[in-house]
């Protein structure tokens, strides 16, 4: 198999934080195995998720064979890495129904199906930890790991010193002794020799080699990437809503594309390199191109582009651009009516709204009645009709006179009128 330096794809993209020595020489030789674990406790991945998820994407395309972990038995217990507190478990058949939400999701960005050498394997440590006795567990790997070892990690230490009363339970203190284990395992069953996360993940990662080392005598290897933060300071993925997820019908994809579009300049640059397939050439060029007109925001766009077509569908981002288009460009009623529900209330958020029947709807309404009687967008009849003999008032993006009717045939998704007065003054009308 063509094998690409992987090592060197991920300098070059800003992507490694530590690496062990000789991982790369070691990738060079043929073509290994390397795994990161995911977390199952949602049925979503979101887009912290999207680094660790494209280490095994570029890892897959420089020739190598990528294994997705689900942590169902980790998962039941709890990380405590970066964590102030020791988080809720879940049962199995809830860990099993996320296991298939987060393999779909992985699907967008790794070859599970095609048959080839390196394509890549889902596994779930539930699958071998199961069966194992705690007694057999502490006489078997438990020994080979001392205390003095775990106590020294930064994981470990963040817990016992910090303010938190609840402190670290002895089920979250074993944590890195599992995620060793996984380790070992994956490595006497699948030739696994590599294992890759976030830079927080460094302690457990090298616990694991040293199980692969004292226990099967042999040598794992380990690389960790940055923890990815905002030029300004605040959590990467992270929006007003909260998390940005890759589940659509938890993050819409024009959400979606806005939080990518919506990014700094500074951000854009390193974003469009960590989250995207595109090459050094073309980002360089892109780099350029947006440093020449930086209001264009040409690396905002492309790096909403590739993320969107990636996550969702390019069918998804032309959806999202059209809807952007239409909170801020030139559309049209009927533009209007090709978004569906929830798009249009995601790009109308904060829009005021008022309610009336059905009833009223099949009889009509006077567009005076419209804008201040019936709904109180406007504060009365005559500041209504001055508003539409100053030709600024729209109903779903058309301009209307002052005998104008709204009726059913205006309805988008048989439920929304969009009145307009200027550019930037909307009011929802919504038919229940």
């Amino acid at each position: 198999m063509n094998l690409k330096n992987f090592v060197e794809e991920l300098q070059w993209r800003g992507m490694i934080h530590d690496v062990m020595p000789e991982t790369e020489t070691h990738l060079m030789e043929t073509m290994r195995s390397a795994y990161v674990g995911f977390d199952p406790t949602a049925d979503s991945l979101h887009i912290g998720n999207l680094v660790p998820i494209m280490l095994l994407s570029f890892y897959q395309r420089c020739g190598h064979k990528p294994i997705a972990l689900v942590g169902g038995a980790t998962g039941m217990i709890g990380d405590p890495s970066g964590k102030s507190a020791e988080r809720n478990l879940l049962d199995e058949a809830a860990l099993r129904h996320n296991q298939e939400c987060v393999k779909n999701q992985l699907s967008q960005f790794l070859d599970f199906s095609s048959g080839a050498e390196n394509q890549a394997v889902l596994v779930n440590n539930y699958d071998w930890m199961k069966e194992f006795s705690f007694l057999d567990f502490i006489r078997n790997v438990g020994k080979h790991i001392t205390v003095n070892y775990m106590m020294a990690k930064d994981s470990v230490k963040t817990r016992l010193s910090g303010e938190s009363a609840e402190g670290l339970s002895f089920t979250e203190f074993t944590y890195q002794l599992i995620q060793g284990y996984d380790f070992l395992h994956l490595y006497r069953n699948m030739s696994c020799t590599l294992q890759m996360g976030g830079s927080d993940q460094w302690g457990n990662i090298t616990t694991g080699t040293e199980l692969v080392r004292r226990i099967a005598g042999g040598k794992g290897y380990a690389l960790t990437c940055p923890l990815i933060t905002k030029s300004d300071g605040s959590k990467f993925g992270k929006s007003e809503g909260g998390n940005i997820w890759l589940d659509a019908n938890r993050t819409s994809p024009y959400k979606f594309y806005q939080y990518w579009l919506n990014t700094s300049d500074d951000d854009a640059e390193k974003y469009i390199k960590i989250f995207t397939f595109l090459d050094k050439d073309t980002i360089d060029g892109l780099v350029l191109e947006h440093k020449e007109a930086p209001h264009l925001r040409l690396l905002q766009k492309r790096l909403a582009q590739e993320v969107t077509t990636t996550v969702h569908s390019a069918e998804e981002f032309e959806k999202a651009v059209k809807a952007s288009e239409i909170l801020f460009g030139n559309s049209t009623s009927e533009d209007l009516k090709t978004l569906d529900e929830k798009t249009f209330l995601d790009v109308f958020d904060g829009v005021p709204q008022a309610e009336i029947s059905k009833e009223e709807i099949k009889n009509e309404i006077d567009i005076i009645g419209a804008l201040a009687e019936k709904t109180g967008f406007l504060k009365s009849n005559g500041e209504a009709r001055r508003a539409l003999k100053e030709n600024s008032i729209s109903v779903n993006k058309e301009k209307v006179t002052e005998d104008f009717n709204v009726s059913e045939k205006d309805l988008i998704n048989g439920q929304f009128v969009l009145l307009q007065r200027g550019k930037k003054n909307y009011f929802i009308i919504k038919v229940v």
